[in-house]
């Protein structure tokens, strides 16, 4: 294949070209072009010479027809990732020039221009937005991905690729565009994929109801779950699950065909097309919890006190706690404030106010 993209696009316009607001054809063995600034001819023996005003627009066909994937969805992607579609090749051309970056998730993606219009990407955490490439740990193996997401910034695994604790520090610097999309892959499976088909009107949707249908075994307890025409524990299971504070996918799953969730789905760039598997654990968890039988307990607390429960609870539930200062006696989830009020209100056997969770105990 002639690697010449001025070569290489007169031998392609014989069969017409329209393409970022460039249209070409031949006839009588010059190629003729035309764009919204100029028109052009050149011999099709020799089209560098008369092609050389409008280069901008013949590498930027060049790259997209003979470098970049084309694969659609991969293709769409990468066109989005530059604004291709809201933009015309110069002021692109004059963006990429410094660089144009795009958030997919916590990752930051920058485009460049390299030699003959070819593209050249940056990838890294978003945290990482302003720091110099060398003062980042740097990767050229897109397979070295799957390292960076196995755990967050503690060391602890996460078993959700999606959800916004991935770790920063690292940078995939000056790569092509087949080693950016294998990278991407590795640490938000399937998103470009399924962004595309949503684009398209395709992604098929697998909705609570037929996707618990389908659990057997230990999970085929939560089709318990569904009681009668109410689904309020779905609701439950989408707000606990499904913001975008525990996940970076935007909720498109609902009940079923013909009932939608209240709960919000959240304003991730991508979509999520079915209950995951950490949705589908958790729930069989709760089946199992819910299934327990109402007891009353009575408790005797003072207002500070049934407030800093639900200060406890919302801090631990939004991720807040460890953030929560040593001194900062005011926020009822405060560590000290915390012993306290377990030093106060607990027995030795853990029961708070001396109230046992079972009565014959």
């Amino acid at each position: 294949m002639d690697t010449s993209p001025y070569e290489a696009f007169a031998e392609a316009a014989a069969d017409g070209i329209a393409f970022d607001g460039l249209s070409a054809t031949t006839s009588d063995g010059q190629v003729e072009v035309t764009t919204p600034e100029t028109s052009v001819t050149a011999p099709v023996s020799a089209p560098r010479g008369g092609l050389a005003p409008v280069e901008e627009y013949i590498t930027d066909w060049f790259f997209w027809h003979q470098h970049a994937p084309q694969a659609e969805d991969r293709w769409a992607f990468l066109r989005w990732l530059e604004s291709a579609e809201e933009r015309s090749v110069p002021d692109r051309y004059e963006a990429l020039g410094d660089g144009h970056t795009r958030s997919w998730g916590q990752l930051a993606v920058t485009v460049t221009l390299g030699e003959g219009g070819e593209r050249r990407y940056d990838l890294r955490h978003e945290a990482d937005a302003g720091t110099p490439a060398a003062e980042l740990t740097g990767h050229d193996d897109p397979r070295e991905m799957r390292d960076i997401v196995e755990a967050d910034e503690r060391g602890r695994y996460r078993p959700l690729k999606t959800a916004p604790t991935l770790v920063d520090g690292w940078v995939f610097h000056d790569i092509d565009a087949a080693t950016l999309l294998e990278a991407i892959e590795y640490c938000y499976p399937a998103t470009v994929a399924n962004w595309h088909r949503e684009r398209e009107g395709e992604l098929d949707i697998s909705h609570w109801r037929e996707t618990m249908e389908r659990q057997t075994g230990i999970y085929g307890v939560i089709q318990t779950w569904d009681r009668g025409e109410g689904h309020d524990h779905v609701e439950w299971v989408a707000e606990a699950c499904c913001a975008d504070s525990q996940c970076l996918k935007r909720r498109e799953w609902q009940y079923d065909g013909e009932t939608d969730l209240s709960t919000d789905g959240g304003d991730g760039a991508f979509p999520c097309r079915e209950p995951c598997s950490v949705v589908v654990s958790a729930a069989r968890q709760w089946t199992k919890l819910e299934g327990e039988q109402s007891r009353t307990y009575e408790f005797e607390l003072t207002p500070s006190e049934k407030e800093q429960l639900e200060a406890l609870v919302d801090a631990v539930a939004d991720g807040r706690a460890a953030e929560i200062r040593e001194a900062d006696l005011y926020d009822g989830a405060n560590r000290y404030r915390t012993r306290f009020l377990r030093a106060k209100l607990f027995d030795d056997e853990g029961n708070l106010c001396g109230v046992p969770t079972s009565p014959e105990e």
